[in-house]
């Protein structure tokens, strides 16, 4: 009892020279946040992005799209399998403070020379010619936390799942804007290609009208040429439009998962809606609603677990193992208790010394990588603030160029009206009309651009606040 005690007291004595090291401790990164973001008018705390993607898209077609795209996307469903994986080796790092668990059978049979000691020896005084060894036994190896080592092991497992779970809110993020973009982009084409018939329906009659001012002598060759041409211009126009179309319906198929194939549409741009009323809410906010944000965040805190794991290999570790099973050298009373029962406990204070500075080294690199870690969250929040601050911009400025653009689009419609009376009247030449024909229709189709460019500005900024991942 006096040699237990003994141990004891110097394993208590060793514990507390070295607890006299201090403990890692993570201090917060600060974060230099504007109080607004630009171009907002109030700091109002609510914030468009704390709608569900349902209720911030009210088309039942784009929708089911949206729907499609989280059940089928291949992108998504390979982050949930990560999430999968983590979630697996977090339940396995709840287990690492538990002692290690083996248990062994093992039989022996040695027949040594019989001219060497061990064979005389044997035949003098046991009178065999060889021995057996027959055991069984539990192996158990545990060692103390005494410095966090296993608890940061447990952090790090437990950072690594919730940046794959973050990871897989971002991806959604992405996969329901882009769904929202190629929707919204298939429109505007559906709205472009029926201004562009629309045209050609116009550039038709004029080519019959010019054709017949020819045939009486009103006007040359060359107006019914350049009529020809404003025609084909057209032509070529549709068919560059049917092709974008369907290029697009290929793409948006592809990114809900199916097969490239038409997207059915029953409504025109000019039908969709958007909430109007847009408000951006706090940067702050938005910095923890933001899932890409948020696992940079994560990143940085595995870090420091890194950190504080390379930290307590410094450290002396205490490592107890303990065996106990039955052991015989017969086969015949192997399991005989209690005369086969065996045990035995050994406690170690190891502390390390000279690694080749190997232990040091991996401290330093560790916390160079917290500091790069921490360089990299605050960049990635700088340019989620940037991102948002774009799409508002965005925003604003395209309602303004929206209504300049219909107001080009109603001009350059009369003025067709007005070119083709001046020249049934001869007051006009052919040249003029099909030069307000060209505007007009360069007009209708920039105004459906502009109208697409601000749909897609509003979805910009829902993408950007952190929306779409509810």
């Amino acid at each position: 009892m006096k040699r237990v005690k003994n141990i004891i007291i110097a394993f208590g004595i060793a514990l507390g020279a070295v607890s006299c090291v201090p403990k890692l401790a993570y201090q917060e990164t600060k974060l230099e946040l504007p109080e607004t973001f630009k171009y907002t008018a109030t700091a109002d705390t609510a914030s468009v992005a704390n709608l569900e993607w349902k209720q911030f898209f009210s088309d039942p077609i784009l929708q089911n799209l949206i729907e499609k795209g989280i059940k089928n996307n291949y992108d998504l469903q390979i982050a949930l399998k990560q999430v999968a994986s983590s979630q697996e080796k977090l339940k396995q790092a709840k287990y690492l403070q538990y002692p290690d668990v083996g248990f062994g059978v093992s039989a022996q049979i040695s027949k040594p020379s019989k001219n060497s000691m061990n064979g005389q020896s044997l035949n003098l005084f046991l009178g065999q010619s060889h021995v057996e060894d027959y055991n069984a036994a539990f192996n158990l190896s545990w060692e103390a936390d005494i410095w966090g080592k296993i608890k940061n092991q447990q952090e790090v497992s437990k950072m690594q799942y919730l940046q794959t779970y973050e990871a897989t809110k971002a991806i959604q993020t992405q996969i329901v804007a882009a769904i929202a973009q190629g929707y919204y982009n298939l429109l505007m084409l559906d709205k472009q290609l029926q201004i562009a018939k629309s045209n050609l329906d116009l550039s038709t009659n004029t080519l019959s009208l010019t054709e017949k001012l020819w045939q009486s002598g009103d006007t040359t060759s060359l107006g019914v040429q350049q009529a020809t041409a404003q025609k084909q211009s057209t032509e070529l126009l549709i068919t560059q439009l049917e092709q974008n179309i369907a290029i697009q319906e290929n793409a948006l198929s592809i990114l809900v998962g199916e097969n490239p194939n038409k997207v059915n549409r029953t409504i025109e741009m000019s039908d969709t809606s958007l909430p109007q009323d847009i408000s951006a809410g706090l940067p702050a906010a938005m910095v923890s609603r933001r899932p890409d944000v948020r696992q940079q965040e994560l990143l940085l805190l595995e870090s420091n677990s890194i950190v504080g794991i390379a930290q307590a290999n410094m450290y002396p570790s205490l490592k107890i193992t303990a065996t106990g099973g039955v052991n015989s050298f017969k086969v015949d009373n192997w399991f005989s208790i209690p005369a086969s029962l065996f045990g035995s406990v050994l406690g170690g204070l190891t502390q390390p010394i000279f690694q080749k500075r190997q232990l040091k080294t991996d401290l330093n690199v560790a916390k160079i990588q917290r500091e790069k870690n921490v360089l990299a969250f605050r960049q990635s929040v700088l340019n989620a603030v940037g991102e948002v601050s774009d799409a508002l911009v965005s925003n604003e400025s395209l309602k303004i160029q929206e209504q300049k653009a219909t107001e080009q689009v109603t001009t350059l419609k009369n003025g067709i009206k007005s070119a083709e009376m001046l020249y049934k009247g001869g007051m006009a030449n052919y040249l003029e009309v099909i030069t307000a024909q060209g505007n007009s229709l360069q007009a209708e189709l920039n105004l459906a651009s502009v109208k697409r460019q601000r749909l897609s500005s509003i979805v910009d900024l829902y993408r950007a606040l952190g929306g779409g991942w509810k």
